[in-house]
């Protein structure tokens, strides 16, 4: 990643994202064709999605979306955010309606982060799907690919299992083939780029697999890391546990609380072994949530040293968390709350967008 991190550098002349300088995008796969690719001059673009299921989304939901947002200014491509709530109906005890309230909240938190409805278009699968023939059509020549007993290797399905299950990694695979969408790109073959959490490299895989004999371009990924839930690094926050992540519709008090009461903390028992031993910043999670959301790397770097050293508590490495994200929230919150019905139907018109 060193040396996407420098040849990305090179290419855009500017730093790169602190995602990439500190690792939490940590690994690809042939990420360097689309860099090629646009050093000739030549279009891709950009898939994610979230698989909505919680009203509000987390902040660990946040980093994908993020990191896309930069990609897009920085490359200026066009954007497809695919919102699965046909997944959870199938993997979770919720009934379609509610599946389909959830991702138009959903799509209301991921347009806060800023995107531009000129170059993104967001659908959701319970209501997309039947619109366009094209996205149908592919999910057949995917699912004509894959045989039960791959799908069964690749995501560990059951005899007991729906049936509904075995065939939506197609679902998830067809935006990945911009001929998925002919409204937006005309029949065009373009790559593709997916930004995505760790956890979704399995179905990209199986498209990665499917591609040469659709004779389509591998889609080309980068993968992040999970902020880590709030109890510690070895928990992954969850959508279903109010104290074990920070939520987009959390006010200050609540951050606050959070960050004071849940924050596992690398520190010692007493202030005496602190000042004598310093912190454990590999697993104090207000310094894990610094370095997502805290960009100067020179300040990350000093609030380092002074923890470690035992110069820095923990309480204060704490209101440091809480000062840097608080702001964070507030900010994205005054965005969330202009994000009306009408803002979001301009994301999901099927139209044309800039390419």
């Amino acid at each position: 990643m060193m040396k996407l991190y420098k040849d990305l550098k090179k290419l855009l002349a500017k730093k790169a994202h602190h995602f990439l300088r500190r690792g939490i995008f940590f690994s690809h796969r042939d990420i360097h064709n689309i860099l090629n690719l646009h050093e000739a001059g030549k279009k891709f673009y950009l898939y994610t999605g979230r698989g909505p299921s919680s009203e509000s989304m987390h902040i660990g939901h946040m980093i994908p979306f993020m990191f896309t947002k930069w990609l897009q200014d920085v490359f200026e491509v066009p954007l497809i955010i695919q919102l699965t709530d046909d997944e959870k109906v199938l993997w979770r005890d919720i009934k379609i309606e509610d599946a389909r309230q959830m991702a138009f909240n959903n799509a209301k938190d991921i347009i806060a982060v800023g995107f531009n409805p000129e170059n993104t278009f967001i659908f959701n699968d319970l209501d997309f799907i039947g619109q366009c023939p094209a996205f149908y059509q592919n999910m057949l020549r995917i699912q004509k690919c894959v045989t039960y007993n791959q799908v069964k290797g690749i995501f560990g399905f059951g005899d007991s299992d729906v049936i509904g299950k075995i065939t939506f990694p197609s679902i998830e695979a067809a935006p990945a083939f911009s001929t998925s969408f002919p409204f937006i790109f005309e029949n065009k073959v373009l790559p593709c780029l997916v930004p995505c959490a760790i956890d979704q490299d399995p179905y990209f895989r199986m498209t990665r697999d499917v591609a040469a004999r659709l004779k389509l371009p591998k889609p080309a990924l980068i993968h992040a890391t999970f902020l880590p839930a709030l109890q510690g690094a070895q928990h992954k926050m969850s959508a279903s546990d109010s104290n074990a992540s920070i939520f987009l519709n959390d006010g200050p008090k609540q951050i606050k609380n959070k960050i004071n009461k849940y924050a596992f903390s690398g520190g010692q028992p007493t202030v005496e072994e602190h000042r004598l031993m310093g912190g454990n910043t590999s697993v104090d999670i207000s310094f894990k949530y610094l370095t997502f959301f805290l960009e100067d790397d020179e300040r990350l770097a000093e609030i380092k040293k002074d923890y470690e050293s035992g110069e820095m508590l923990t309480g204060e490495l704490k209101k440091i968390a809480i000062d840097t994200i608080t702001p964070y929230i507030q900010a994205y919150q005054k965005r969330r709350s202009q994000v009306t019905d009408e803002v979001m139907q301009q994301f999901f018109k099927i139209r044309k967008i800039n390419v």
